[in-house]
């Protein structure tokens, strides 16, 4: 058996486990007043993601596997803009930002201060920004 692990990976080291992203589920239009006053003590995103979309699919997934944010550095809002297209609608204007999918919004003090959409898109650059 020990050459059967050591040629296919049984004696590898098991890999250490990830917490899972800390996400809010973002489906109302009263969190996002909610959130615009959370952002005035601590920083909030807002992940708006297609669930039809492979470039959509391929960023979460990115953003997910290298997410190292603190819990209390920052919250961080998941929203499906495909099941909650008025909420999505909502963040555009309440937060002055022109839609994009996927997209991430950071904002502090009830503003939007930074926004990225696609590639752009990564947890060192939203680390970055707060």
């Amino acid at each position: 058996m020990g050459i059967f692990n050591s040629m296919f990976g049984g004696d590898k080291e098991p890999k250490e486990k990830k917490a899972p992203m800390p996400w809010k589920q973002l489906t109302t239009l009263e969190q996002l007043d909610q959130i615009a006053k959370d952002s005035e003590t601590k920083p909030q995103a807002i992940f708006k993601h297609s669930t039809t979309c492979g470039i959509s699919r391929m960023v979460i997934r990115q953003l997910e596997s290298q997410y190292d944010i603190d819990p209390n550095q920052l919250d961080i809002y998941y929203l499906d803009l495909k099941a909650y297209r008025e909420v999505s609608n909502e963040v555009g204007y309440k937060f002055q930002v022109i839609h994009q999918s996927p997209q991430m919004i950071l904002i502090k003090n009830g503003t939007a201060v930074y926004s990225d959409s696609h590639g752009a898109i990564s947890a060192q650059a939203l680390a970055e920004k707060i």
